[in-house]
C-alpha cells in the first residue's frame, strides 16, 4: 500500500512542608491541620496544592469546574486530531469498500472482519452462533472466536449499530472507528484526572494532555492502526490506573472506597476483556503491589483488595470467554495465590530489625516464587497448556537465558517492534519538554522511595507505619513504581512504549505543578520562600504550555491538514479477483497479513491468521513460511501476532 501525497505538501520522609492554603481550581482533599491558629502543615507526598479544608463545598464545585472543562477540551482535541490524521492519510471518506477493508491491516482487517460478519447476519443471534462456532477462520477447524479472541468489543458495537436508529446517517465503518477514536479522548482524560489527584492542581492535567497530544508519535499508534487490541484496552487501563490512585489517597470514606473498589474492578474487566495480552500486564501490577507491600507502603487491606480486585476481573473475563484455560494458567493468577497464601502463613514477615527484616524479606520472596512457579506448572499440566509458551520462549530468547532457533521466537525477534526502544524517541520525547522534569521528578522520587523504604524497613511492626504512609503517599508510590516498571517494560520491548507514555506525562505533569519537588529543591537551596514555591507552581507550566504552543501548534495544524491518499491497486485487484473467480468455500494460505485481508475482503477459508495464541496454528503457520517467508510478510506497522 502507497500513501501519496494530495493537494498540500508538508512535512525526599518526614520532610514537613509549610504552606497556606492553596490556590482555586485545585482537587478537594482532607489535610491534616494544627490547632492553636498555628498553619496548616503537609508532610511530603501529601495532596500538595490542595485548598484550605475550611472551603464550602459550593466553592469547591466552582474552583474544580474549569479543570473539568479543559479536561473535556483535550480530550475532544485528541478525538478530533487522530480522526483527521486518519482521513487525511487515506482519503477515507472517497475510499471504495474494498479499500477502506484493505486499509484495516494485519491483525486489524481480522478483527474487524467479525464486526462485519455481524452485522452480516441475519440476526444477532444467529450472528452469535457463527462466531461461537466458527469454520471460515481456521479450514478443516471448527473454532470458538469469542473463546479464542478478544473479539467482545466487535460484537457489543455491532449489537448497538444494530439497535440504534443511526443506520441512514452513519455507515456501519464510522461507528466503529469514531467508538475507537472516543476512547482516545477517555485516555486522555483518565491520564488527566491521574495527574490532577497526584499533584492536586487541574493545571497538571492540561499539562499532562497538552504532552500527551504532541507526542503522539509515541503514546499512540490509533490513527492507523485502528482494530489493534491496545488501541481497545489502554484507555481502560488508564481508567483503572486514575482508580488505584484515587483508591490509596488517604481519609476516603467508607462510601467513597466502595465506589473506588468496583470502578476499579469494572476498569479492570474491560482492559482484560479486550487485550489478550493482559496477563502479563496485570503480572506487572502485581509485582509493583507485592513491592510496595514489601516495603510498607500499603496496608495489608489495600494490598489484599487490589489483589482480589485483578482475580475478579480476570474470572469475569475467564467466564465470558467460555472457561479459557489461558486466564487459568497465567502466571498473575498463580502468582497472586502465592503472595496471599504465603502472606497468610508468615505473620512474623514485619517484625524484626533492619537486617532480619530484609533477610525475611528475601526468603519470603523465594517462596512467593517457588509457589507460583509449581502452581503455575501443575496448572498447565492440568489443562494441557501450550497456548502461551510461545511468549515464553521469545522472553528467553530476548533476556539472553536460551539460545535457539525457536520459529516461533525467531517470529518476534526479527521484528522491530519487540526489538529494544530506538534512542530517536527520547530524542522526541526531550523536543517537547516532556523527558527532562520527568527524568528530575522520577530521580527525586525514587531516592525519598528509597529513604522511606529503609525507615519503614528499619521500624519495628507497626511504631512507624502509618507516620511513613504519610511521608510518602500510597498513591504516589504506587505510580512511582508505575512508571519505574513500565519504563523499563518499555525500554526492553518498543512495542510496550504506549502503556509507558501516557503515564509519564502524568508524571512529569506532577513533578511540574505539583509542590514536592519543588520544595525538595527549594530546601536543597536553602530557600524556604512560601510566595516563591506558589508562583513557581503556576509560573512554570503556564510558560512551559506558552512554549510547547508557540514550538508545536503551527505543525500540529500543519499535520492534520496534510493530505494524502491510498493507493493499493494490486491489492485492490486480487482481493477483486478472489471475490469474482474463486469458490466461496475457497482455501487460502500465504502470509498472515494478506490472509487477514482476504478473510475480511472476501469472506474466504484460511488456513492461518496473525492471532497467534494457538499451538496448531502456529504449526501451520511454521508450514506455510516454508513457501511464503512468513517472518519477512508479517511486517508494516500493524499488529504483530501475540
Amino acid at each position: 500500500m502507497e500513501l501519496r501525497k494530495r493537494g498540500l505538501q508538508g512535512g525526599k520522609p518526614n520532610l514537613v512542608i509549610k504552606q497556606d492554603a492553596m490556590p482555586d481550581g485545585d482537587m478537594p482533599h482532607q489535610a491534616n491541620t494544627q490547632t492553636g491558629g498555628r498553619k496548616e502543615t503537609f508532610e511530603f507526598g501529601n495532596c500538595s496544592g490542595s485548598r484550605s479544608p475550611t472551603r464550602r463545598p459550593w466553592q469547591q464545585s466552582v474552583s474544580m469546574a474549569p479543570g473539568l472543562l479543559l479536561a473535556g477540551l483535550l480530550a475532544l482535541t485528541q478525538a478530533w486530531s487522530v480522526n483527521t490524521i486518519h482521513e487525511n492519510l487515506l482519503w477515507f471518506s472517497q475510499l471504495t469498500e474494498v479499500e477502506r477493508e484493505i486499509s484495516f491491516r494485519t491483525e486489524c482487517g481480522l478483527y474487524y472482519s467479525y464486526y462485519k460478519q455481524m452485522l452480516q447476519a441475519p440476526s444477532i443471534s444467529e450472528g452469535l452462533s457463527e462466531l461461537i462456532h466458527d469454520n471460515l477462520t481456521e479450514s478443516k477447524r471448527t473454532i470458538n472466536l469469542l473463546q479464542r479472541m478478544n473479539i467482545y468489543q466487535e460484537v457489543f458495537l455491532s449489537v448497538l449499530y444494530r439497535l440504534l436508529p443511526i443506520k441512514s446517517y452513519l455507515e456501519p465503518v464510522y461507528f466503529y472507528i469514531y467508538t475507537v477514536f472516543s476512547l482516545q479522548a477517555v485516555y486522555v482524560m483518565a491520564l488527566y484526572l491521574t495527574a490532577w489527584l497526584l499533584s492536586g492542581s487541574w493545571m497538571a492535567g492540561v499539562l499532562t494532555g497538552v504532552w500527551y497530544i504532541l507526542n503522539r508519535i509515541d503514546t499512540t499508534r490509533v490513527e492507523f492502526t485502528i482494530s489493534l487490541r491496545e488501541n481497545w484496552s489502554l484507555p481502560f487501563f488508564a481508567l483503572q490506573v486514575a482508580s488505584i490512585t484515587c483508591f490509596l489517597r488517604p481519609q476516603l470514606s467508607a462510601l467513597q472506597q466502595k465506589v473506588m473498589v468496583w470502578l476499579m474492578y469494572v476498569t479492570t474487566f474491560c482492559f482484560c476483556l479486550t487485550w489478550q495480552f493482559n496477563q502479563f500486564i496485570l503480572l506487572v501490577q502485581a509485582l509493583i503491589i507485592y513491592t510496595l507491600d514489601c516495603t510498607d507502603f500499603l496496608t495489608t487491606q489495600q494490598v489484599t483488595t487490589l489483589y482480589l480486585v485483578q482475580v475478579c476481573g480476570l474470572l469475569s473475563v475467564w467466564l465470558l470467554q467460555f472457561c479459557n484455560a489461558m486466564i487459568l494458567g497465567s502466571l498473575v493468577l498463580s502468582f497472586i495465590v502465592s503472595a496471599l497464601f504465603i502472606r497468610h502463613f508468615q505473620s512474623g514477615l514485619k517484625t524484626g530489625g533492619f537486617v532480619l527484616r530484609v533477610g525475611k524479606l528475601f526468603f519470603h520472596t523465594a517462596m512467593v516464587l517457588l509457589l507460583t512457579f509449581s502452581i503455575n506448572y501443575l496448572a498447565k499440566k492440568a489443562l494441557q497448556l501450550k497456548s502461551d509458551e510461545h511468549i515464553f520462549k521469545f522472553i528467553k530468547s530476548k533476556l539472553g537465558l536460551e539460545v535457539t532457533r525457536d520459529f516461533d521466537a525467531g517470529l518476534y525477534l526479527c521484528e522491530e517492534a519487540f526489538g529494544v526502544l530506538p534512542l530517536d524517541t527520547l530524542e522526541r520525547l526531550s523536543g517537547t519538554l516532556l523527558l527532562y522534569p520527568y527524568a528530575l521528578t522520577l530521580l527525586l522520587l525514587m531516592g525519598v522511595f528509597t529513604v522511606t523504604a529503609v525507615h519503614n524497613l528499619s521500624s519495628p511492626k507497626g511504631a512507624l507505619g502509618e507516620e511513613s504512609r504519610r511521608a510518602f503517599r500510597p498513591d504516589l508510590a504506587y505510580n512511582l513504581l508505575h512508571t519505574v516498571f513500565f519504563g523499563l517494560l518499555a525500554f526492553s520491548t518498543m512495542r510496550m512504549k504506549y502503556i509507558w507514555t501516557g503515564h509519564m506525562c502524568a508524571v512529569a505533569a506532577f513533578g511540574v505543578c505539583g509542590t514536592e519537588i519543588w520544595t525538595l529543591i527549594f530546601n536543597t537551596l536553602r530557600c524556604n520562600s512560601k510566595f516563591l514555591l506558589r508562583l513557581v507552581t503556576y509560573a512554570v507550566p503556564l510558560v512551559m504550555m506558552g512554549w510547547l504552543y508557540y514550538k508545536f501548534w503551527p505543525k500540529l495544524m500543519q499535520e492534520v491538514s496534510e493530505l494524502r491518499e491510498f493507493y493499493d491497486p494490486d491489492t485492490v485487484e486480487l482481493m477483486t479477483w478472489i471475490s469474482s473467480k474463486t469458490p466461496r468455500r475457497a482455501v487460502f494460505a500465504g502470509s498472515m497479513q494478506l490472509l487477514a485481508g482476504i478473510k475480511l475482503c472476501t469472506g474466504r477459508v484460511l488456513t492461518n491468521h496473525p492471532h497467534y495464541e494457538d499451538k496448531d496454528l502456529r504449526e501451520r503457520t511454521r508450514q506455510s513460511s516454508s513457501h511464503v517467508g512468513q517472518c519477512g510478510a508479517t511486517g508494516g506497522t500493524g499488529e504483530q501476532p501475540m
